[in-house]
């Protein structure tokens, strides 16, 4: 039995509807077009950061960080003649001194203001992937070549930081001066990736990797960004600062 002809008319008139918007109109999505996009600004956090040999400068939707990646803390790497020369003192029965020494570097950030998750999310590189407050850099975590941290944290100092091979200084794992100074739910740093470092604990809770995602991060309020940004937690097992790269697109890196 053939259908009447108005379901026929009723049927044709949606696709004509559709050909002429089509036709006529702009239909193109724009950023303002989708309703879960987040905007974050991180310029409040700026003026946290200080160290030695330590400064930044904004230009425009970035900000510049320069560093000579020197810690204002005492450490074993420091030659004996540095004021901040200090024998280890921590609590690693395992501890061994590794050959290097602390020397100034240059090391230039350039990370956006506005960070925003990457739909192709980058591997961290080996050696700086982040800057702390006090201008130490941050690395990934892997040893040398890739490998587990295993050994090398028992060359790491009494604030769990060392020096590599061309006596450049950073922290793997939290960085034990910045929050006795500042507290274990504080501001640590910046990921190249211009999303922000937080100690062990969130909210009087300590922090596990079972709270975080494969990046080591998530998404919340926080005393700085009280209206909820992505951040990463340092935590105190593998991968302790990163996981699986970066939640952002990072920013240049130059050493």
């Amino acid at each position: 039995m053939r259908p009447p002809k108005f379901s026929v008319r009723y049927a044709l008139l949606p696709f004509l509807i559709i050909l002429a918007c089509s036709t006529n109109e702009d239909t193109s999505v724009t950023d303002d077009d989708m309703p879960n996009a987040v905007a974050y600004d991180i310029s409040n956090i700026l003026s946290k950061f200080d160290g030695t040999g330590l400064s930044y400068a904004v230009n425009g939707t970035t900000v510049t960080f320069t560093t000579a990646d020197l810690p204002n803390h005492k450490s074993p790497y420091w030659p004996v003649d540095n004021p901040l020369y200090e024998a280890y003192n921590g609590t690693n029965s395992d501890w061994r001194q590794n050959p290097n020494e602390i020397a100034a570097q240059n090391i230039v950030f350039t990370i956006s203001l506005n960070p925003e998750e990457a739909t192709n999310k980058e591997a961290t590189p080996m050696g700086p992937i982040g800057i702390s407050r006090n201008g130490v850099v941050f690395f990934n975590q892997y040893a040398a070549g890739g490998s587990p941290l295993t050994n090398e944290i028992n060359s790491f100092d009494q604030y769990l930081g060392h020096p590599t091979g061309r006596d450049q200084y950073h922290y793997h794992i939290e960085p034990t001066y910045l929050t006795e100074q500042f507290g274990e739910d504080a501001f640590l740093g910046l990921l190249a990736d211009g999303f922000p470092v937080y100690g062990p604990m969130e909210n009087g809770n300590i922090i596990t990797n079972d709270d975080l995602d494969m990046y080591h991060g998530h998404v919340g309020a926080t005393a700085d960004f009280p209206d909820g940004i992505y951040h990463y937690h340092i935590t105190n097992e593998d991968p302790y600062l990163n996981g699986n790269g970066f939640f952002g697109t990072p920013g240049n890196i130059s050493r």
